[in-house]
């Protein structure tokens, strides 16, 4: 079976920190499904956030959101008021996070450019969840589509403090040096199965 190069966009941690470091936070928003890895988010935040202060969270808690609102004004808020103010955008990458529609639209708002809101640079992390092997249609499709024009990057789940710094810092200086690509359709509904292709 054919696999696509994106099997070599998997970073590993350098030892000796593969890229320059840089004492600048940036804001982030953790993308994730809400349902199956919510500890995982809070992990990532508790430690990047709170206890190594790498990053700034942009993130929407849980209850944030009234989630009895129409789609569009879910869509809406979650690109004025999360993603207008940040900078990189972190997928958490988990067995069934491709399927989800809010994913889909989180990652399509970070990465248009637009007058009210700025480009937003973009990474995916493989949860300890994921399967150990990475099979390139079970994670988010328009992620995928961006780690193949090379605007994206995919990591394994690292908690070393330095090394998920730099990797934010990387997708930010990318962020206006590469074109993203937005073409993917967006997704109507939560997806099921076992792939997206």
């Amino acid at each position: 079976m054919y696999m696509p190069k994106i099997l070599t966009a998997i970073k590993k941690p350098s030892r000796r920190g593969g890229y320059a470091m840089s004492t600048q936070k940036h804001k982030v928003f953790v993308s994730y499904h809400h349902a199956n890895d919510q500890l995982y988010r809070d992990q990532f935040e508790k430690v990047f956030a709170d206890y190594h202060d790498i990053m700034i969270s942009k993130s929407v808690q849980i209850g944030d959101i009234d989630s009895n609102l129409k789609t569009e004004t879910v869509r809406q808020k979650i690109r004025d008021e999360y993603l207008s103010d940040s900078t990189v955008t972190v997928v958490l990458i988990g067995t069934l996070t491709w399927q989800r529609k809010h994913i889909d639209w989180e990652i399509a708002s970070s990465i248009r450019d637009t007058k009210n809101s700025s480009r937003s640079g973009l990474l995916g992390i493989l949860l300890p969840t994921y399967n150990s092997k990475l099979y390139p249609y079970t994670i988010p499709p328009r992620l995928y589509d961006n780690v193949k024009c090379g605007f994206a990057k995919l990591y394994k789940w690292d908690t070393n403090p330095k090394t998920v710094q730099s990797w934010i810092h990387e997708a930010f200086s990318n962020r206006n040096i590469i074109i993203p690509d937005n073409s993917y359709p967006s997704f109507s509904n939560n997806r099921s199965g076992d792939r997206w292709q």
